[in-house]
């Protein structure tokens, strides 16, 4: 039986390096705070072992076309 979290229709999430997710934050000019939150009990989070405070980079398909969506991981 396979997991929810790895449906062809959930977008792809992994756990940014905090290098990366510093310089994420400054292209975007705001404070990780800024962030949509996503709590550290949601699936993908536990999946991926995500820890608040961690940004965690959403990979969404729209046709052949990919965006890059930022949530916050914090404490549920």
């Amino acid at each position: 039986m396979s997991s929810k979290s790895d449906h062809e229709l959930v977008p792809v999430h992994e756990v940014m390096s905090e290098k990366d997710a510093k310089e994420v934050l400054a292209k975007l000019e705001i404070g990780a705070a800024n962030l949509p939150k996503m709590l550290d009990t949601d699936p993908q989070a536990v999946k991926l072992q995500a820890k608040p405070g961690q940004i965690i980079k959403v990979r969404r398909k729209d046709g052949d076309i990919e965006y890059d969506y930022y949530r916050l991981v914090v404490q549920s």
